[in-house]
């Protein structure tokens, strides 16, 4: 791989980071309502996904949901069932007001938040698809296939990496306008709705646009 087609996917990589997905709308959630460093585990998890997903368009497994429709609708319908489950979730989470009366939410465990963007990622057929129609363009063909993977996918993680925590840090700084309860609530439901927006446009991801 030359320094060139490096740089290129690193300026690709950036463009698909910053580009508003259910990635970034959990990450912005998350820092809302408990804060950066907590945000963290979440994000993580979403990186974890995210290499799964690289992986498994690096070897191959992508072409068959590009090529199989049941394939291909399986994979959608979970993944669009689980971000309006967790959009679900968050629109109807309860809010209390603590002994100095400003809004508490209650915060999952470390490894709830992980799996929570682990399986975001994981479950997006529209990632796996695109990285099956990206990845190609910056392989060299007849280098050995392993090392060019790991070095596209640490760069694509440490972009996503610092374009999340970015997302979290600028939703955190907010947290002071949302102390009472109500303000909470209806933080909960805009994000609610955005986490099932992106799950409902799912439904009307075709093989063809995917990879688009």
């Amino acid at each position: 791989m030359t320094f060139a087609t490096w740089i290129t996917f690193f300026v690709a990589a950036c463009i698909i980071a910053v580009s508003p997905g259910s990635g970034a709308v959990l990450s912005m959630s998350h820092g809302l309502s408990y804060g950066v460093r907590r945000a963290s585990a979440t994000i993580f998890g979403l990186q974890t996904g995210l290499l799964l997903v690289f992986f498994i368009a690096g070897a191959g497994v992508g072409s068959l949901l590009m090529a199989s429709e049941v394939a291909f609708n399986i994979v959608k319908t979970v993944g669009a069932l689980y971000l309006i489950y967790l959009g679900l979730s968050q629109w109807r989470a309860k809010v209390t007001i603590g002994a100095q009366q400003q809004a508490a939410v209650q915060v999952p465990t470390a490894k709830k938040r992980f799996l929570t963007g682990f399986l975001t990622n994981a479950t997006n057929p529209k990632g796996i698809i695109f990285m099956v129609a990206v990845l190609p363009q910056f392989i060299t063909h007849g280098s050995p296939l392993l090392p060019q993977l790991l070095i596209l996918a640490v760069t694509m993680c440490c972009i996503d990496l610092v374009v999340m925590h970015s997302y979290a840090f600028l939703a955190s700084s907010m947290q002071r306008f949302f102390r009472d309860a109500g303000a909470v609530k209806k933080q909960n439901r805009v994000f609610g709705g955005l986490l099932m927006a992106v799950g409902a446009a799912l439904f009307f991801v075709k093989r063809g646009s995917a990879a688009a």
